[in-house]
Formats: structure tokens, C-alpha cells, sequence
């Protein structure tokens, strides 16, 4: 079985709530796994990127708190603030997975509870 490194995204809106940002997080995180048929060990590393006005919880924090399909304990994960744009979007939380995969998997990325709107372009958007 031959595997190619992948990146898949994915974004999801949320409140800023501390159990909003981690149910989002974790929904985000599970669909972004399940769909791509992702395993803990083929997993490189978890980006996540914030607008500004998610302030009271880390996105990787939330990940780690809440429930996930595969452990996460030994994941990399980072995150950052997203910049500022104009008229941006806001209480978007983005995720980048770099991950190993089977050569013939066609990647799905997933945006959710409103970032769907960022992503007009992708006919496999998936919805709650």
C-alpha cells in the first residue's frame, strides 16, 4: 500500500464560548479524519489558524479537551491568529491536517456552521 503525504482543510464558525469553540473544534476535527480515513499515525501535524475575535480558547486546546474518533494526545499541533482582512469573515476557526494517506484517496476537505461561504469553489463542502 503506497501513501502520499496530504494536506486537508477545513474551517468551521463558532461562538466564542469555550464549549461552543470545543464541540466545533472537535466536530471539525472528526469529520476532517472520517472522511479522509485518517489514522493517528499517518498524522504529521493539526494547524489551526483563529480570527481575532475567538479569545477564550486555543483552538489545539479544545481539541485535546474534548472527544475525538483517534487520540490526539501525541498529535503536533499548532496554532495561530489568522490576519486581519477587511470585511473578513469572522469567529472562523481554520485546521490544516497534513497527514500520509492511500495514493487513491480523494481528499475531502470539510467547512462547517457557516465557513462554507469561504469555499463556494468546492463541490464536496460537507454540512452538519
Amino acid at each position: 500500500m503506497n501513501k502520499k503525504l496530504i494536506a486537508v482543510r477545513g474551517a468551521v464558525c463558532s461562538e466564542n464560548k469555550k464549549e461552543e469553540i470545543t464541540k466545533n473544534v472537535c466536530t471539525l476535527f472528526n469529520q476532517i479524519v472520517t472522511l479522509n480515513k485518517l489514522k493517528a499515525e499517518d498524522i504529521v501535524s493539526v494547524q489551526f489558524t483563529l480570527t481575532n475575535d475567538i479569545t477564550v480558547l486555543n483552538p489545539a486546546t479544545a481539541l485535546r479537551l474534548g472527544q475525538t474518533v483517534i487520540e490526539t494526545s501525541d498529535l503536533a499541533l499548532f496554532c495561530s491568529q489568522e490576519a486581519f482582512i477587511e470585511g473578513g469573515m469572522k469567529n472562523v476557526i481554520r485546521a490544516m491536517i497534513t497527514a500520509y494517506a492511500e495514493e487513491s484517496i480523494v481528499k475531502q476537505n470539510v467547512y462547517l456552521n457557516g465557513a462554507e461561504k469561504l469555499r463556494p469553489d468546492l463541490g464536496f463542502i460537507t454540512k452538519p
